[in-house]
């Protein structure tokens, strides 16, 4: 088990878009077996003279030989030729005589090694080209994870090849079965976990193995291993194919501890695999009543998870040091369907054996957008615009750079910078913060951008018991006495705006807080109208801004902007509206642009 060391505090200004704790574990060091004189040994003279003298032997990754080209050794960042001469047919076939047999998935081993020969064939199916891959039982690396194989849940383990996912299943299997006495049956099918011949390698401790024939027939060796042999933990390596996904769904299903890898670097990439899907608890389209829409804020059709997941915990092997553990995949597939970013918890272990943990919470967009980088462009990096700095970027001792609704936010909120949910202050009125909000057919995305780039003390909520207030479209209160007679009894205001847009839905969070001032010069920041934060569009409501404060409000004339495309046209509509001017698109496509007028 992990034991807690200490914890490191977090720092606001590294991380302006998270909240993280850091908590460091000991773990022991890393002890690695790899029988490299096997492996080179079955290799030609003039190959195995080089590497045995070579100063990085013992962190070889891989020996590749081709017909007719020139050998190559494979070291972690770099590769180097082993010599001049290129690999004869001879040569290929005395490195086959000397390893196992190659199976239907051309791999073959060395016997009681962890050592992996890869065959290249040519249409006739002779071989051309070896892959001879340094196998290493690694013990201890699954440090970083312990605490979680002990609780008796599946693992799901995704990452690029090469990142060590063989490597950690190998190390579970022997934990599981020698040091937490559970019976385990490893399902091998290229023999990569327990290594060739018909005795395993002692790497995996009292686990025992199945062989498979055919890479086509893991599906049936992992019903056949719970049906014949009563395992408490299976370890299967390289899920697939949708009957071994099925195949996993049963065996959970029958109470037994699965401990395995997919294909996929990501949990996201599993989101969007119809085949592999299922291993996440599969996705399918549902068609919402109109209560559920509006109350959500989204389309009627949307995308839900359809059964509970078949592994409860999933690890994302980044690096071979750096992990990210999803702690509920449930949770985590559930908030990228909706549109966020889950919470992550991310593993690193130093050089001495010591795991520290971080657990992040971002702000992010949808699943597949990523975090829009804020930085100056157009008018701004010309510097005719002074920008407005970021309010992780200012200086809260510098009054001469704050500006007037940032003062108020001090003054009115002098809390950090993240709200603890729980954690209760007073406002300006006395009331608790943060504030609790229903949103009742009011856009979610746009609250929670308003919420996070303003810096709000307001948390949305979905149930109406643990709400502050309600904020709905105008027309939606007119035409649903329910809503109305609910909030009644629950002793909620109900604040409603005509339209789901930026500028009103500032303005009532504001009000709900009691800091709208329409005496106060109004600053626009610009992350609350770009949707994707492109090039484009920053530009273009830059453009917008600078004509407004430079032009329509101190000089009271209309201006015309550049043509743009009519999304963005809308955000410039939005943000003119937050100046409370009027603006109108004329002309025609590809020509159509704003046109602002002076209140």
């Amino acid at each position: 088990m992990k034991n807690p060391i200490g914890t490191t505090p977090y720092d606001k200004q590294a991380h302006p878009e998270s909240q993280v704790s850091v908590k460091n574990v000991a773990v022991g060091r890393r002890q690695v077996t790899d029988d490299l004189n096997k492996l080179l040994e079955i290799l030609p003279q003039e190959i195995r003279q080089v590497l045995e003298e070579h100063s990085s032997h013992n962190s070889l990754v891989e020996v590749v030989m081709d017909l007719g080209r020139r050998p190559e050794a494979r070291f972690p960042g770099k590769a180097e030729y082993l010599s001049e001469k290129p690999i004869s047919r001879e040569d290929l076939n005395y490195c086959i005589e000397r390893v196992g047999h190659f199976s239907g998935d051309n791999r073959a081993g060395i016997e009681q090694t962890l050592h992996r020969i890869s065959a290249i064939r040519n249409r006739n199916g002779e071989i051309i080209g070896l892959t001879c891959r340094v196998g290493r039982a690694v013990f201890g690396t699954i440090g970083m994870i312990r605490d979680l194989v002990e609780t008796g849940k599946s693992i799901l383990m995704l990452g690029r090849p090469g990142v060590g996912k063989t490597t950690a299943l190998r190390e579970i299997a022997r934990v599981l079965a020698d040091e937490l006495d559970k019976r385990v049956v490893i399902i091998d099918t290229s023999n990569e976990i327990a290594g060739d011949g018909d005795v395993p390698h002692p790497a995996i401790g009292r686990a025992r193995r199945m062989q498979v024939a055919r890479p086509e027939l893991q599906h049936q060796v992992m019903i056949e291993a719970v049906e014949n042999h009563m395992p408490e933990v299976i370890v299967i390596d390289e899920i697939g194919t949708e009957l071994e996904a099925l195949a996993a769904r049963t065996i959970a299903e029958r109470g037994v501890q699965l401990v395995g890898t997919a294909h996929g670097n990501r949990i996201e990439n599993l989101v969007k695999n119809p085949t592999l899907s299922d291993l996440v608890g599969g996705i399918q389209a549902v068609t919402l009543g109109d209560e559920e829409a509006r109350r959500r804020g989204s389309q009627k059709t949307v995308l839900e998870r359809k059964a509970p997941p078949t592994f409860e915990i999933a690890v994302e092997m980044l690096e071979r040091q750096r992990w990210v553990v999803h702690e509920s995949t449930a949770e985590t597939v559930d908030s990228l369907l909706r549109g966020r970013q889950p919470s992550l918890q991310v593993r690193t272990v130093s050089d001495t054996g010591e795991v520290k943990i971080t657990r992040e919470l971002p702000a992010a967009p949808a699943l597949g957008q990523p975090t829009p980088s804020w930085r100056p462009m157009g008018w701004r990096a010309s510097g005719q615009m002074t920008p407005i700095p970021a309010k992780a970027e200012t200086d809260r001792h510098s009054h001469n750079e704050t500006t007037s609704f940032e003062q108020l936010l001090d003054a009115s909120f002098p809390q950090a910078d993240f709200f603890d949910v729980d954690a209760k202050t007073s406002g300006p009125n006395g009331e608790d913060l943060p504030l609790h909000v229903y949103p009742y057919g009011v856009s979610r995305h746009q609250l929670e951008q308003a919420i996070r780039v303003l810096n709000l003390p307001v948390v949305l909520t979905k149930d109406l018991d643990s709400a502050d207030a309600v904020l709905a479209l105008r027309s939606h209160v007119k035409n649903h006495s329910k809503l109305r007679h609910v909030a009644k009894a629950h002793h909620l205001p109900i604040h409603a705006i005509k339209d789901s847009n930026i500028p009103q839905i500032v303005h009532a969070l504001q009000r709900m807080l009691n800091i709208d001032d329409t005496s106060l010069p109004e600053t626009a920041d610009l992350r609350l109208f770009a949707q994707s934060g492109s090039d484009d569009e920053l530009e273009a409501l830059e453009e917008a801004r600078l004509a407004v404060e430079q032009i329509v409000i101190p000089k009271g004339q209309p201006v015309e902007l550049l043509p743009r495309s009519a999304t963005v046209r809308k955000m410039q509509h939005e943000l003119v509206e937050h100046y409370r001017l009027r603006s109108t698109s004329f002309g025609d496509e590809p020509n159509r642009r704003l046109r602002i007028y002076p209140a």
